[in-house]
């Protein structure tokens, strides 16, 4: 395929943010072509089945190294293809610019900067985007698993490093849930299985403080900042609730942890699984006081994941110095006309924004300050109009 060269301005002045200023995608998902993009606002404008959220998957992978879509990235291949490639220059505030380049062959995931390839760690320090779509909802309206990754990619965001402690702990685990589901298969002793399971045990309670703490700490920021309440007039508050608690000192939390790994033993056998460890905990997001998913309206849970979010910006900010992207799909779908106008106010002047939307009244409406792209069988078209 012929490279589509596209460029568009966006009425926002200059900002304080990562840019991401040149897009080329070859073969992922339906996508082809290259992109300039506007600084502030950019709407994403087409049919339902054209490449819109495609556009917006490509842009976390560039800037993640992950799909928001699926955790096998050689599903976003396309058909027939063997590999896909994203690049992206990337401005930061400073003034410097770097060539971000990921690729899927097969299974195998290829990231590099300017040429030369890096592990994800250092990878992820160039660019950074937040999500908002159904999908991320399911932190407010989920199981545990949804928050405790939103903690997690919270605390990725400003240290890169932290993917690394998650990835042991992983690792860890999996390992000691096949020696315990070995020990329940062969009916081995208690005593015989503890001895096995000591050096992972060990290993464990060591990562699993690490989590324990960072996870409390980027609650107290979030919460700290929740109380500046930019988007939301409601209180929103969030607590990281350790499924230790109430089991003895857990200001002491590797001697509980050791305790308690010691207590259920037996029940891990018979389960043949892990029971104990920051992979069991949660977050409570209370609204007014109450709790955001037993109790809050459809329209309240979106304002406090969008609230959560904003937080997440502004420390990145804080940390950073400078804002990252924010990708924002189906943008009519989740959000009321007055709740997007709130939300495109407040991030003017701050973050470089993607939209995506098939409603043209949401591009007449919000096109005067932005870059609009019509999507079109993979392509992003640059378009004055917005005629549907």
């Amino acid at each position: 395929c012929r490279a589509v060269w596209l460029s568009a301005k966006s009425g926002n002045a200059k900002i304080q943010a990562m840019l991401l200023t040149e897009l080329d995608v070859w073969n992922f998902r339906n996508l082809r072509g290259k992109v300039a993009c506007g600084t502030g606002l950019n709407i994403l404008l087409g049919k339902n089945g054209q490449g819109k959220t495609n556009w917006l998957e490509a842009i976390n992978f560039l800037a993640t190294g992950a799909s928001f879509r699926t955790a096998r990235l050689a599903e976003a291949v396309a058909f027939g293809e063997n590999e896909a490639v994203v690049r992206g220059l990337v401005r930061q505030s400073a003034g410097v610019s770097r060539e971000l380049t990921a690729l899927v062959s097969g299974n195998t995931k290829l990231l590099s900067v300017n040429g030369k390839r890096v592990q994800l760690p250092i990878y992820r320090e160039e660019l950074h985007s937040t999500v908002f779509n159904a999908d991320s909802m399911e932190i407010i309206r989920g199981g545990p698993e949804y928050r405790r990754q939103f903690l997690d990619e919270s605390i990725t965001a400003i240290y890169p490093p932290f993917v690394s402690t998650l990835a042991d702990y992983a690792r860890i685990i999996r390992q000691k849930n096949a020696l315990l589901h070995s020990a329940a298969e062969k009916g081995i002793s208690e005593a015989e299985a503890a001895e096995l399971i000591a050096p992972w045990n060990s290993q464990l309670i060591a990562i699993a403080g690490k989590i324990y703490r960072a996870r409390q700490r980027i609650v107290e920021r979030i919460n700290a900042e929740l109380t500046k309440r930019p988007f939301s007039s409601e209180s929103l508050a969030i607590r990281y609730r350790s499924s230790l608690e109430g089991k003895g000192d857990i200001e002491d939390y590797e001697t509980l942890l050791q305790e308690r790994l010691a207590l259920r033993l037996r029940a891990e056998i018979i389960n043949g699984h892990s029971l104990i460890g920051p992979h069991r905990d949660d977050l409570e997001i209370d609204i007014n006081g109450y709790d955001a998913r037993r109790f809050a309206s459809a329209g309240q849970q979106r304002t406090a994941l969008l609230s959560l979010q904003i937080a997440n910006i502004e420390i990145f900010r804080a940390q950073r110095g400078e804002y990252p992207l924010f990708l924002i799909d189906d943008l009519d779908a989740e959000l009321d006309f007055e709740r997007i106008g709130r939300l495109l106010d407040y991030l003017e002047g701050k973050t470089q924004t993607f939209i995506t939307t098939s409603k043209v009244a949401v591009a007449e409406a919000f096109g005067p300050k932005a870059a609009i792209f019509k999507v079109e069988k993979g392509l992003a078209l640059v378009s004055c109009t917005v005629t549907s």
